[in-house]
């Protein structure tokens, strides 16, 4: 693998920085300083060090992030902030980016990578992956509504897969869904005639959301949920 390359995906720096800097004697392999950053490296094998920093080298980044009101969740926007303006810097060089969407102003779990492949086969509908959010209604839920949402309803000329639906009080609750359609909790309520007043994730598939963390914060995923999210089927 090539040295830039390697440093490029750990967010290190361009490969253009990492020829300038390998010139300047800033890049150490085995503790010898390289003078051209195109030289190959042994990600497994070879100890790089990079302005005075050992560089670990992992092909991909999880991230679970609590996101917050206000976010969109996008990669770049000319016009709203986006939920990778909330890690640091050297994660964004990285090419993350969210695995499934919340809208604007859901809030909760999010989970960033740049495991293109891992992501795919979790939002792919054959493999139904469920999703659980916490909901509030404007208006109390009747066990007809429930019953309605569960079988599913018309939210603009595409009928909702079944879903579970939970209630915690006469407009509080969680349900969980299989799919992911445009805005479609809000839909599924207004389909009931109510609305929704508040909306957060709480789950993608296994992975919950770290109760430590506050809105905004974020964490590297755990070894264990790196393998539910690689393994989820």
């Amino acid at each position: 693998m090539r040295l830039d390359k390697l440093l490029s995906q750990m967010g290190k720096a361009t490969r253009s920085e990492s020829a300038r800097l390998a010139r300047m004697g800033k890049i150490l392999v085995n503790g010898t300083p390289v003078k051209k950053s195109d030289v190959q490296v042994d990600p497994d094998k070879d100890e790089i060090v990079f302005c005075g920093a050992k560089v670990t080298y992992k092909e991909f980044t999880y991230i679970m992030l609590n996101k917050p009101e206000g976010y969109v969740s996008a990669t770049d926007d000319p016009r709203e902030k986006t939920v990778l303006d909330l890690v640091d810097p050297e994660d964004q060089r990285k090419g993350l980016f969210p695995c499934g969407r919340l809208d604007k102003n859901t809030l909760g779990l999010v989970i960033l990578t740049n495991d293109g492949e891992g992501a795919h086969r979790l939002l792919s509908p054959k493999h139904h992956v469920s999703k659980v959010y916490k909901f509030e209604a404007k208006l109390p839920l009747t066990k007809e509504d429930v019953a309605s949402l569960e079988k599913g309803v018309d939210i603009g000329g595409y009928f909702t897969k079944p879903c579970s639906v939970t209630l915690t009080g006469e407009r509080t609750g969680e349900i969980t869904l299989t799919e992911g359609k445009y805005h479609q909790i809000k839909r599924m309520l207004e389909a009931v005639n109510n609305k929704i007043t508040y909306l957060e994730r709480i789950s993608f598939g296994k992975i919950l959301l770290d109760p430590c963390l506050k809105r905004g914060e974020w964490r590297y995923l755990t070894k264990e949920e790196e393998e539910l999210f690689t393994n989820q089927q």
